[in-house]
């Protein structure tokens, strides 16, 4: 189930021991690129107070926007399931798909043929230089495992997705799963 090489279409879990990170404390991050430039993902877990129609006044429908990392918070991404409606869409893998074209998808968001089961939506994103996420490795700030979830992880937006994946990779993992989110508060 662990693998200690990312690649495209895995998922970053959040080792405990990053409680001081504010922006991945537990975290499950998907990876949408990696290469010998770097790497890019999308964190999965972390909500926003914001619906999708506060910010783009032309989409109608309030989908949620989640927090994608700390990199270039102020521009919007998207991942999503449906290649054959949003044209220029980049294959994550098994089926999750990243980007296209946006005056479509916003047309077709509001004519209700993409549903929110569909389509995620992202302020900023997760990124990493050459070397950086295999260094964070080295240093136990991550664990790699396969996207078991395949497309449908596209609906796990759930604040406790983080303690579901500690209880899956068991052991150790299972006694943090249930600690507090600040340590102190023990």
């Amino acid at each position: 189930m662990l693998s200690q090489e990312p690649k495209k279409g895995n998922l970053l879990i959040a080792e405990p021991t990053l409680t001081g990170d504010v922006s991945f404390n537990r975290s499950v991050v998907l990876i949408a690129e990696h290469n010998e430039e770097g790497s890019v993902g999308f964190i999965l877990n972390k909500p926003l107070e914001y619906q999708i129609h506060e910010l783009i006044p032309d989409i109608e429908v309030p989908f949620p926007v989640f927090n994608g990392g700390p990199v270039e918070q102020d521009n919007l991404y998207f991942i999503h399931k449906v290649p054959e409606l949003i044209q220029g869409s980049v294959e994550i893998s098994d089926g999750i798909y990243w980007g296209g074209d946006f005056d479509k998808t916003i047309e077709l968001i509001n004519q209700g043929v993409i549903k929110q089961g569909d389509i995620r939506f992202f302020l900023g994103y997760s990124g990493w230089a050459s070397l950086q996420l295999s260094e964070e490795l080295n240093s136990k700030s991550w664990v790699v495992v396969p996207n078991s979830y395949e497309s449908s992880i596209i609906q796990k937006s759930s604040l406790s997705f983080w303690k579901e994946n500690m209880i899956e990779l068991g052991g150790d993992y299972l006694l943090w799963s249930n600690a507090p989110e600040d340590p102190s508060y023990n």
